[in-house]
């Protein structure tokens, strides 16, 4: 026969294989199949609606077989063939089902939670031996003593047996658990003695033992078997490290060998003995149930459970409640009763498991049950609040009233508080439990407050200098829960305090005890209540509904700490790291190991002097040297100095443990940068290389994220550097800021210096005070990122990356060559008696040229046409300084421009142009485009200004080289955009109006000048009065350029007097009189804007001189108009009116004479005469100020405007 073990509910949970393994990696459903198992379904007992359902998780026991009905008269005390024999049929758990093994180990709910770490601080509220369930729910109806210990696990409560006879016996052999023994004789029985167990207690342990096995149906019943029986024992120490190693961290632990309070039996004490583990649903309770019941198949049901009793002694209500809750944890429908008189059996009897309750003499309701099991769950889960401590739920016997004692607080007053027993395992399983819940931490982050407080507390219970692995690797699981790989995203990451219900934190132990806020009363009438934690007054109450309904959340709502800056998330990592740091150092013994941390003595940074360090010439050297290190690490293994020996633990944690401090420096590092605090930025990006140095001296093989982290941390490096170099005038505070270090970044570079001398990077993060160097540190920086994505083969599979360090290497290449372009411009302005071009500026500008060029490269490699554009562009703006350098010094009247000169502005006129080639359309990038425009109609405006007022005439003839000014004006038009609305539309403007007015200068020149081709003449002619009208357009437009308007407008009327001088004909001679004096008229804009300038002028004066009285400072009264220029210009003004008027009114008297002129002639010689007059008498005054003459003028301007318009309205 064949003893039944996984009911009806086989495949429910993890299946059993033939040895028994437990399969804990797989977590097993939590509901069973509605088909296979009536599970979850209904139960109506006693009248009373109670809720159950089980599900077996595993089972060491065969498929259930039919048992033996025994004859009647079979006598139970002689004993069976087979008995005490093992069986094959009975499967390697055969003698714990028949009852024979030892009593359930102190510590059988950690083998379970060990077992299903799934279920542990989530889903289980309870883990414990049905025996220690069935005690718990018996306790209003019985008066023996109740002794269990209680570790709350997050929501998880275990629940075991704490034997006082044993622990007390051991104590005085061992030593152990006698602070509470001295307790329990002090304040609850001061006779305590040892109470032996009666004779009839063996006789009916002995009888059963028979009866079971004489109920065992077959012939090789009795026939030995292998020993099996420890097949299913295996140490779970492999599951362990299994589990370990799919986690980012090594293997935890070796299982301590010290766990148990018996040095013999302390390998059995962590493992699950049950023979079948049961998730119990009973109403809202869920717990984890080890349960050794013997079950046989037979009968009407599948399953069924066999029970011995004496016909004499009739069932009490404590025995069926037995019997009725074995059967519903194990999902067991009938129970077969077998009842003997004297060990004589007499008769069967058949019960359904819900007619238990109704049994007569033992009546019971199963309502009361379900209340007392709700009540003493609340009880417990409101009292034992604080994880890793061992409370003791204690009733003596006989005794009504039950106490909670906090064992831990307890011993914790004696001298070794690691004294308790419990310590360990607790902490072991608050480890697996978080190492569990870490494996799905992406899953689901509303979980971390609950990871980080089991973690906290297992670094609590634990002693440093006794298990450094486990508070290293915790350590490092804390570190792991603050994400630093998105610095930018705070707030995002964790939830906030209170809106989780799945987190509870460490800070609810600073709330009071359960036992002052009402819940639980507390009497003081007992000596001992002032040690209790909570007191249960009366057994009775907890048949009471709801009587002790938890007011607490199961877990207070105070989970994870939410870092509101990157700062305290970093330095919070850090702290554990650090912790870490030291477990791993403290664990390594070695001969001459270094001396221990000083915190008061700094570690010297070491400083060099610019002069001795040789600027970037060193640093050539240095990155020579980093680069063949890096490389080298593809190929020769490192040693470190402390001589942690590589693939032990302490190796592979402290790796993880310093990659992870560089991350955090990192991050650090990057949010100083975005804060503009670049001193602290490079001091947190040495620590993070340093960091990353000492993790290259440990590691033989670079992973590949390692490298490309490198290559970010070098390319932040670089960063950081090119800020420094532009914000040179707050070194002072950069310095302060580098030099400061925290206690805690001192212990960690302890710590690495123990492996490393930290100096591979030096060169990228020593902060210069010379802007050169810095500039080139920061490129080194960037080739060095490149080099590293280029070598280990990086660039395929990071393009983005790679992308990163070109775009920055191109534009660090940028603003180095910018720094040798305007160096070689502070030379040259410095250059004022040589006039040949000296060396130093030749090899600025090859240098300038140099990283142009290589800028302009990386940029192109990256298809940037932007960027290469403001390369080619600034490239251009070389060559302008170089053409510059190549003109002579000032005060050479006869100086020409030279063919350096047209060549160094052909040469960036050729940029500019590739520049634009690069953009290839406005659109790309439209304030780029207009800017080489811009640049390039500069250029050729400068050259053409250059040829026209430097003519070169002893290498070309007078008309090339205006053909050539007059191209090169031309082009610089084409590129000066006058039209489109912007910020340089007025700068636009003006330059076009400036080449129409030095063009239109240059064809009256022209004109002056030359003598014959008359086709010519009359060609200028045209094109000198076009252009000095459309310049006359554009200073219009500008309402800021009077003085250019006015010149024009002089140019003008001198060019009309140019051609009157050559005309012949009276008529044709006042006709080009009339035009030049309606020109005149035209500049009545110009003197408004003059006057309008001058009366602002005078205004500020005043203004001044009122605040001057009143002795406060005064603003700037300069303006932008040039007074000399003025009067230079009002001078001319008056003469030429002066002398059109003059030739006017000659030729009008003349004409009137020979002919007689018209009434029209006639009114324009009276107004000509009236305003030449006035002019005259104004001009004599010659002590009136510019002002009054610039209103005069105007005054005069009127006149002549309303006789113009009159005679014009007259002809008409």
């Amino acid at each position: 026969m064949e003893v039944a073990g996984d009911l009806p509910a086989r495949g429910a949970g993890a299946e059993a294989g033939p040895g028994g393994r437990r399969d804990p990696e797989v977590p097993a459903p939590l509901k069973g199949d509605a088909e296979e198992i009536k599970q979850g379904s209904v139960l109506f007992l006693g009248g009373n609606e109670v809720k159950s359902s089980a599900v077996v998780k595993y089972s060491s026991a065969p498929p259930q077989a039919a048992f033996a009905r025994l004859q009647e008269k079979t006598d139970l005390k002689l004993p069976p063939a087979n008995w005490l024999r093992e069986s094959a049929k009975l499967g390697p758990a055969g003698t714990t089902i028949l009852g024979n093994s030892k009593k359930s180990k102190p510590f059988s709910s950690f083998g379970m939670a060990y077992d299903f770490i799934d279920s542990v601080g989530n889903d289980v509220d309870v883990v414990s031996d049905s025996e220690n369930i069935k005690k718990l729910l018996k306790i209003p109806y019985s008066k023996s003593h109740v002794s269990m210990a209680v570790h709350r696990i997050g929501r998880t409560l275990l629940l075991d047996e704490l034997d006082i006879q044993e622990l007390f016996m051991r104590s005085s052999q061992t030593g152990d658990w006698t602070w509470l023994k001295e307790f329990y004789q002090r304040l609850i029985d001061q006779k305590w003695q040892r109470k032996k167990k009666s004779k009839e207690h063996w006789y009916q342990k002995a009888i059963l033992s028979k009866f079971l096995y004489y109920s065992i149906n077959g012939d090789g019943a009795a026939q030995p078997a292998p020993s099996t029986a420890e097949h299913h024992h295996e140490d779970p120490g492999p599951d362990e490290s299994d589990e370990a190693g799919r986690a980012s961290w090594p293997a935890p632990f070796e299982m301590p060998s010290s766990v148990s309070e018996d040095p013999g039996s302390s390998n059995q004490g962590l493992k699950n003995d049950f023979v079948r583990n049961i998730l119990w649903t009973f109403e809202d309770i869920h717990m984890l149930v080890g349960s050794n019941m013997p079950i046989f198949g037979g009968g009407r049901y599948p399953a069924v459970s066999l029970r011995l009793r004496d016909n004499n002694k009739p069932i009490n209500v404590l025995t069926g409640i037995d019997y009725w809750l074995d059967n519903l944890i194990c999902n067991v429908p009938e129970l077969v009763m077998c009842f003997h008189v004297n060990g004589i059996v007499q008769k069967y009897e058949m019960i359904k498991t819900e007619d238990i309750p109704n049994l007569e003499n033992s009546n019971f309701s199963t309502k009361v049950i379900k209340d007392i099991a709700q009540n003493i769950l609340s009880f417990l889960k409101s009292n034992c609040t604080k994880e890793g401590h061992t409370y003791w739920l204690f009733k003596a016997s006989g005794s009504d009233i039950v106490k909670l004692y906090d064992l831990t607080t307890l011993c914790e007053e004696t001298e070794d508080k690691y004294q308790n027993p419990f310590t360990m395992p607790v902490a072991i399983l608050l480890y697996k439990v978080a190492c569990n819940m870490m494996m799905k931490k992406n899953q689901n982050k509303k979980h971390y407050g609950t990871i980080r407080t089991l973690l906290l507390n297992c670094v609590k219970l634990l002693d440093k200098a006794r298990h450094p692995q486990i508070i290293a690797s915790a350590n490092y699981m804390l570190s792991e829960l603050f994400q630093l790989d998105e610095p930018k995203k705070e707030g995002a990451e964790f939830p906030l305090n209170g809106n989780s219900d799945e987190s509870y934190s460490e800070e609810e132990e600073e709330m009071p005890d359960s036992d002052e806020n009402g819940s639980y009363s507390t009497s003081l009438d007992p000596p001992d209540d002032n040690k209790a934690v909570a007191v249960i007054k009366s057994v009775g109450e907890l048949s009471v509904p709801e009587k002790y309904k938890s007011i607490h959340q199961i877990r207070p709502s105070c989970g994870f700490p939410v870092c509101h800056d990157t700062e305290e998330r970093c330095r919070l990592v850090l702290s554990y790291v650090l912790e870490g740091l030291k477990s791993v150092d403290n664990s390594i013994k070695k001969d001459g190991d270094l001396p221990a941390a000083d915190p008061n003595t700094p570690i010297p940074l070491k400083y060099e002097d610019e002069s001795t360090s040789g600027g970037p010439e060193c640093l050539e050297k240095q990155m020579a040297l980093f680069l063949d290190k890096m490389g080298s690490f593809q190929k020769e293994k490192h040693s470190s100095q402390s001589g942690i020996i590589p693939g032990s633990w302490q190796y592979k944690m402290k790796l993880q443990l310093i990659l992870k401090s560089s991350k955090a420096y990192y991050v650090l590092s990057d949010a100083a940068l975005s804060l503009q605090k670049y001193g602290r930025a490079l001091r947190y990006i040495k620590l993070a290389l340093q960091c990353h140095d000492t993790y290259c001296c440990l590691c033989t093989n670079m992973p590949a994220e390692v490298l490309l982290f490198l290559c970010q941390c070098l390319t932040l490096c670089g960063d950081i550097q090119l800020m420094l170099a532009q914000n040179a005038n707050n070194r002072a505070a950069y310095l302060e800021e580098y030099n400061y270090q925290t206690k805690e970044d001192h212990e960690i570079l302890h710590s690495l210096h123990r492996e490393s001398s930290c100096q591979v990077f030096v060169w990228a993060t020593d902060l210069s005070t010379d802007l050169e160097c810095q500039l080139s540190v920061s490129c080194k920086c960037y080739e060095a990122a490149n080099e590293i994505l280029l070598f280990s083969n990086l660039k395929k599979q990071n393009p983005e990356q790679h992308v990163q360090v070109l775009k920055r290497m191109g534009n660090i290449r940028n603003e180095i060559g910018v720094f040798y372009m305007n160096q070689a411009a502070a030379v040259q302005t410095e250059r004022v008696v040589s006039k040949s071009v000296s060396a130093v500026e030749q090899q600025l500008w090859k240098k300038s040229f140099s990283c142009f060029e290589e800028g302009i490269h990386n940029f192109e490699s990256i298809d940037d046409a932007t960027n290469s554009a403001l390369l080619l562009c600034n490239t251009g703006r070389l060559m302008r300084i170089c053409a510059q350098a190549h003109c002579a010094a000032g005060g050479d009247f006869k100086r020409e421009f030279s063919p350096e000169e047209a060549l160094y502005y052909n040469k960036a006129i050729d940029y500019y142009l590739k520049a634009l080639r690069s953009l290839g359309k406005r659109e790309v990038h439209p304030a780029v485009w207009d800017s080489v425009n811009w640049e390039l109609s500069t250029t050729y405006f400068t050259m053409a200004t250059l040829q026209q007022d430097y003519a070169p005439l002893s290498r070309k003839a007078q008309e090339q080289i205006e053909k050539e000014v007059s191209e090169a004006m031309m082009k610089s038009l084409k590129y000066c955009d006058v039209d489109a609305e912007s910020a340089r539309q007025p700068l636009c403007q003006y330059r076009a109006a400036t080449i129409h007015h030095r063009l239109g200068s240059m064809y009256h020149s022209c004109l002056r000048n030359q003598v014959g081709d008359e086709h010519l003449r009359k060609q200028h002619r045209v094109l000198a009065e076009l252009h000095y009208s459309k310049a006359v357009k554009l200073f219009q437009l500008l309402k800021d350029a009077p003085c250019e308007l006015l010149r024009v407008q002089l140019e003008r009327v001198a060019f009309a007097e140019f051609q009157m001088a050559s005309q012949n004909s009276s008529a044709g001679k006042l006709k080009t009189l009339s035009g030049a004096l309606d020109i005149l008229i035209k500049t009545q804009c110009a003197f408004h804007l003059i006057r309008k300038e001058l009366l602002a002028e005078c205004e500020q004066i005043n203004a001044d001189v009122k605040i001057n009285d009143e002795k406060t400072p005064h603003s700037d009264s300069s303006t932008s108009l040039n007074k000399d220029e003025v009067i230079k210009l009002v001078g001319i003004f008056e003469s030429r009116l002066s002398f059109l008027l003059l030739q006017s009114i000659k030729l009008l008297t003349s004409t009137k004479k020979k002919i007689g002129g018209s009434n029209e002639e006639e009114e324009v010689l009276k107004t000509n005469k009236q305003v030449y007059s006035l002019l005259l008498r104004a001009t004599a005054n010659k002590s009136v100020t510019l002002l009054t003459r610039i209103e005069v003028i105007l005054n005069l301007l009127e006149h002549l405007t309303q006789n113009s318009e009159a005679d014009k309205t007259g002809i008409q």
